[in-house]
């Protein structure tokens, strides 16, 4: 199953925990994956101070426009190596026909190029 997202700004944080959830088909595993080199998926808290934390030091540890070699081609380099540190999938283990998802945590997906129209895959095993 795809979820799709519409981004609004360069670079955010979406919750889609419950998108992921109604993609469950049965099986003792959800696979979550985006296809595109610019985004990320982590599982964390989704508490907004948290949220800006993470774009904060990712932004810090790999600031946009600094002179990148790949900038040469789209000015976007910074989006590729965020999404290169963070990755592009998860694992989830399912329980019940329910995501076994601790207390407090989310699936997020992280737009580092944006606005744009993004997919999420998901399959269960």
């Amino acid at each position: 199953m795809e979820i799709t997202l519409k981004t609004t700004r360069r670079v955010e944080i979406i919750d889609i925990t419950k998108e992921v959830e109604k993609c469950i088909e049965g099986g003792d595993l959800a696979v979550v994956y985006t296809p595109h080199t610019t985004t990320s998926l982590v599982i964390n808290e989704g508490e907004s101070g948290l949220l800006e934390d993470i774009l904060q030091l990712m932004e810090k540890l790999v600031p946009f426009g600094k002179g990148y070699k790949h900038d040469r081609i789209d000015s976007n380099a910074d989006a590729h190596l965020k999404a290169t540190i963070l990755g592009n999938s998860a694992v989830i283990p399912i329980e019940n026909g329910r995501l076994a998802l601790g207390t407090w945590q989310k699936i997020l997906f992280v737009e580092f190029d944006g606005p744009r129209t993004r997919r999420v895959v998901v399959k269960t095993i």
